[in-house]
């Protein structure tokens, strides 16, 4: 069975480069692509984020996942102007793939903060409608648990202090492929 990598990589890229009229690269067939599926897609140029775009939810096939959320982190990131041709050749594509989301029990803050996975762990923060959440991978720039619970809470519009009985905790794994 192809590894589903380079299949998403080649996706990725592929459904960004057809914006600018270029030829896509040949894609594996993997089943799994046609299975429902939560990716992000990040962009990266020389190693600084340029977009990243995503799904926590499985709810359309992994495929077109993918496709959509390459586009959308090239095109719609409201942090960033949206990616020139010229920028394609320089800009790193990242694919994770996510697995289901658990909710976290916690009692207080200190319990919430002593059960994070630094670097394992990707976090959905919710608040009444406030909602964000970090890749694993945010842990190599925060990681101290506090610090960054508290990114995140600002990332979600919310005091980095903040702490209220709607507040919830979920916890996902990912899979995660990177251009060289």
């Amino acid at each position: 069975m192809p590894d589903l990598g380079p299949a998403l990589l080649a996706l990725a890229r592929n459904a960004i480069a057809a914006r600018f009229g270029r030829p896509p690269s040949p894609v594996a067939a993997c089943p799994e692509l046609n299975r429902p599926g939560a990716s992000f897609v990040t962009l990266t140029q020389d190693g600084e984020l340029r977009g990243c775009i995503g799904s926590l939810e499985s709810w359309r096939p992994l495929r077109q996942d993918v496709q959509e959320n390459a586009l959308a982190a090239a095109f719609s990131d409201p942090r960033f102007e949206p990616l020139k041709a010229e920028e394609l050749a320089i800009t790193r594509v990242e694919v994770s793939l996510l697995t289901p989301a658990e909710p976290v029990m916690f009692s207080d803050q200190a319990d919430a903060l002593a059960q994070l996975r630094p670097e394992i762990d990707g976090i959905v923060l919710t608040a009444g409608h406030r909602r964000a959440t970090f890749l694993p991978q945010v842990w190599e720039q925060l990681p101290d648990p506090a610090d960054f619970m508290a990114r995140l809470k600002q990332k979600a519009g919310l005091p980095a202090d903040y702490w209220g009985p709607d507040l919830r905790i979920e916890r996902y794994r990912v899979r995660k492929w990177k251009e060289n």
